[in-house]
């Protein structure tokens, strides 16, 4: 439910709870990252989170006064008030106690108040000690907040305070950021979390084939398509298995990641993550060929002797094997990708469409690249093709936009 908008300020209003972890100073980031697009931001943050930053700091960036009690501000009922005119309330980071308070419902400072009286989106993104995040007590807390409807984001994995290292790390201010702008462009608040219980699996990137230690063949995927897929379905309440070749991109919050290198390894990785799962992406550029043989030293560039003659083989089509697999229920969903290009024989989308025949996957999205479109940059477009439905056009947008519209092209051949 929106907030209540006075005619003098139609941004956006968001409400920023901080609690108190060490990773508030990220928060600062975050802040930032909604002031300077437009969003009015009033900061909540806890008595203990003032302990990391205080409240200057958090006043010179949002431009508005700061309160942590309910008895600040008495006169304008405040600890009904910011939540009741919110038009979403992030917390982060929530730590362990916030998520424990929250769940249960206690309103004793401003933010858990907030809490209670928002009827806008809410989004927790947690970070604490990896023992903390995994207790049973922590996970139940997030069960519970996630069937009040509440988007709750799995930590990252990374380094943590002291030397420990493991999952229970914050986000990063960018990426809880652009789920947060996700969550309030979605005018249906019911389908912000339409993928909660769902299990998918993406792939993304470019496979490469060793001609040599040293030398292979590949392509120019970054991975970047596949990767704003995996985000976005997690954002989306699903449990994410993300096959990623060769990509140095930073791993999404909450969404398993398995590297892989090669065809073979791709097609063992998304074959291992697929049982009893309800759709699948193919969003990878798997190589169609591979050397014969691979040179178990480097081949030498050597004057009187001509260049080495390359022998391919086809490899294994890893999408049509998932196709043949299932079984008479059509599940999991499967979605290919098809980067192509027209030439003399056909277009873009009649190439496509022959594909789309020969693979029998249910929906293919097809990206034209001819001149090197696509690839590595941060915007695409599409055409999402299906046997039994009309296409549907996917303008230009960010990757994350073209991945909401596949999603939803998935959600409705689940309800179909």
């Amino acid at each position: 439910m929106p907030g209540n908008h006075t005619s003098a300020d139609s941004r956006p209003h968001v409400v920023l709870g901080v609690s108190g972890g060490i990773a508030a100073y990220k928060a600062c980031e975050l802040l930032r990252r909604f002031t300077e697009s437009g969003h009015d931001v009033t900061v909540v943050p806890t008595e203990s989170a003032l302990r990391f930053v205080g409240v200057a700091t958090w006043e010179a960036l949002s431009g508005k006064p700061v309160s942590t009690s309910v008895f600040d501000d008495v006169s304008s009922v405040a600890h009904v008030r910011v939540g009741q005119q919110a038009d979403l309330v992030v917390v982060a980071p929530a730590t362990a106690d916030l998520l424990a308070r929250a769940a249960h419902g206690q309103a004793g400072d401003l933010l858990t108040a907030t809490l209670l009286t928002a009827r806008c989106p809410v989004v927790f993104a947690p970070a604490m000690h990896t023992e903390m995040w995994e207790h049973p007590a922590t996970q139940a807390n997030v069960e519970t907040l996630r069937s009040r409807g509440a988007l709750v984001i799995a930590p990252a994995y990374g380094r943590l305070t002291g030397a420990d290292t493991g999952p229970g790390r914050l986000p990063e201010p960018a990426e809880i950021f652009a789920i947060c702008t996700d969550v309030l462009h979605r005018a249906d608040a019911a389908a912000i979390l339409d993928l909660t219980g769902r299990r998918v699996v993406v792939s993304a990137g470019g496979t490469r084939e060793h001609l040599d230690p040293v030398r292979f063949l590949g392509n120019s995927s970054s991975g970047k398509q596949g990767y704003a897929l995996a985000a976005v379905a997690a954002a989306r309440g699903a449990e994410v298995t993300l096959v990623a070749a060769n990509s140095a991109l930073p791993e999404p919050a909450g969404v398993k990641v398995v590297h892989v290198v090669s065809i073979h390894d791709l097609a063992g990785a998304v074959q291992e993550a697929a049982h009893d799962v309800d759709a699948v992406v193919m969003a990878a550029a798997p190589a169609d060929f591979r050397p014969t043989e691979r040179q178990a030293h480097k081949i030498k560039k050597q004057a009187d002797r001509a260049a080495p003659e390359l022998t391919l083989t086809e490899t294994e089509d890893v999408l049509a094997g998932l196709v043949a697999a299932r079984g008479a229920d059509r599940l999991p969903v499967l979605v290919g990708f098809a980067a192509e290009t027209g030439d003399s024989t056909a277009g873009v989308l009649e190439h496509a469409r022959e594909k789309l025949q020969r693979k029998r996957c249910d929906l293919l999205v097809v990206n034209d690249v001819g001149g090197g479109a696509v690839f590595g940059d941060d915007d695409n477009q599409a055409v999402i093709l299906s046997a039994d439905a009309a296409d549907v056009p996917v303008p230009r947008g960010s990757k994350r936009d073209v991945a909401h519209v596949v999603w939803d092209q998935v959600v409705l051949r689940w309800g179909s």
